[in-house]
């Protein structure tokens, strides 16, 4: 190669390289600009070259930023201009997944309109029912339970909308999810239901209400042969196990392992929850498989107040 041929291609290497370095800023800048809603800036810099659907090293767009920041005049025109509504980032988040968890109503049914996929997962399993219920988004979820999400979507657990909801005691997406076709029985992959996440997070007895007079069964157990109840009492939910038994759980019910709710309670230091078992019946000489009864695992735990309610 000649001495002439190699500069020019030196200089052309610089000047592509040159280009790319001013055309990553221009992306760089409009992904700014969709953050702060500069529709003036956003339009300036996608006629000066920028690319409406490039992302940041965490896959990112301008769409998402402004999804993300509640600017729908900004995403309007990203959408005009050709921004991907269905483009995902690398842990699967889509502009619409952030509007769900965000409750940015009007930018949901923007992006419906545009061919927004109700069902697009994140690496976690989530579609935006799942992230809306989880952030108690009530509204949110109503509008996309009307626009046609399915009711029983699950994650990669297993876990449905209405697991989420009762887990984490939110009665606003329950009730929705409930009245527009949840599944009650449904279990996750390690055989929990709704109510079974109820009972172990035990944040909102009132959902474990809802769930039972919607046909839950209050003493179906998971595969360890565990009950609600026993798992409200196994938390010191002392709550959970008052409305769990006002509802007709078999408080002497034992688990695989021979525990009953009243051992589960002593296991959880929670007097208050052992207190109320022993008023509601609770059989205080029942044994587990390995011939312990509540006491012992009193003694084993050396709580002196349980023990002394166990005594009486």
């Amino acid at each position: 190669m000649s001495l002439r041929s190699s500069l020019l291609l030196t200089l052309l290497v610089f000047s592509l390289s040159v280009l790319a370095d001013d055309t990553q800023e221009l992306n760089r800048e409009l992904r700014v600009a969709a953050s702060i809603d500069d529709e003036e800036g956003i339009n300036r810099l996608l006629d000066a070259g920028a690319d409406v659907n490039a992302a940041n090293r965490f896959g990112k767009t301008a769409l998402m930023n402004a999804v993300e920041n509640g600017n729908i005049l900004t995403t309007s025109i990203l959408l005009s201009r050709g921004a991907n509504v269905n483009r995902e980032t690398i842990v699967g988040l889509t502009a619409l997944t952030f509007a769900a968890e965000n409750g940015q109503v009007e930018l949901t049914a923007l992006l419906l309109e545009r061919g927004a996929n109700l069902e697009t997962r994140t690496r976690s399993g989530l579609n935006a029912l799942l992230l809306a219920t989880q952030y108690d988004q009530s509204e949110m979820v109503n509008q996309l339970l009307f626009k046609g999400a399915y009711p029983n979507a699950t994650d990669k657990d297993g876990r449905t909308a209405l697991m989420i909801a009762a887990y984490r005691g939110h009665m606003g997406p329950a009730e929705l999810l409930v009245h527009n076709g949840a599944s009650i029985k449904r279990l996750d992959t390690k055989g929990k239901s709704a109510l079974t996440h109820a009972a172990d997070s035990g944040k909102n007895p009132d959902i474990a209400s809802l769930l039972i007079r919607q046909g839950a069964q209050v003493n179906a157990s998971t595969p360890d042969g565990a009950t609600p109840l026993i798992w409200a009492a196994g938390g010191g939910h002392a709550e959970m196990v008052k409305v769990l038994l006002k509802h007709g759980a078999d408080i002497n019910a034992q688990d695989d392992s021979g525990f009953t709710a009243l051992m589960e309670a002593v296991i959880a230091n929670s007097a208050e929850t052992v207190s109320l078992l022993l008023a509601q019946g609770a059989e205080k000489a029942a044994k587990n498989n390995d011939g312990q009864s509540a006491l012992d695992l009193a003694i084993k735990e050396d709580n002196k107040r349980i023990q002394t309610l166990l005594k009486k």
